[in-house]
């Protein structure tokens, strides 16, 4: 999906590669479809609306990308920013491919499986991860420190509603958050 003109002599072919704010601005509008398309089925990603969130507060800390075939595209991207209790997984994106779809939740998997990463999630995403192993941060007090600042209502059960994007999104924490 986009051509990797300044990163394409260092880019490996199915190899992740990390690109951090300040490097991803000239392919924001890319990025942004990558996350559109991996979140259309529910109504787009909440914070990832137009090509400024990219590169905004509401966007990452990194960009890992992955080139999968035969072109000198991004064919997924993972999301994550740098928070007091680790790497927080923010948002996902593919070009709709099961090799791509695969690439970014098995690297997710990764992950999670590592202390110091987790993420929230709900839908499919939460029983792909739950069936892959990733564990759920069960812990109130856990999540609320690794959340602090937000509001959060918890259920008792492993989940918690909380204000995602201006709207109210019924979420579980998993991972290894410090």
């Amino acid at each position: 999906m986009i051509k990797l003109t300044s990163i394409l002599n260092e880019l490996r072919k199915d190899t992740w590669q990390q690109l951090d704010k300040g490097q991803v601005d000239p392919y924001k509008d890319e990025i942004l479809d990558l996350i559109k398309q991996a979140y259309k089925e529910i109504g787009g990603h909440p914070n990832f609306k137009n090509d400024s969130d990219i590169t905004s507060g509401n966007g990452g800390d990194v960009y890992d990308i992955i080139d999968l075939d035969s072109d000198n595209d991004i064919d997924a991207v993972n999301v994550s920013k740098e928070k007091p209790s680790g790497h927080k997984l923010v948002a996902m994106g593919h070009d709709g491919s099961p090799e791509a779809k695969r690439a970014a939740i098995n690297q997710q998997v990764s992950q999670l499986k590592t202390r110091g990463w987790y993420m929230e999630v709900s839908g499919k995403i939460k029983d792909i991860l739950l069936a892959k192993g990733v564990k759920a941060v069960d812990n109130e007090k856990l999540v609320r420190k690794a959340l602090a600042g937000k509001d959060i209502v918890w259920h008792g059960d492993g989940t918690y509603d909380r204000k995602i994007g201006g709207e109210m999104h019924t979420k579980m924490m998993v991972g290894k958050p410090l």
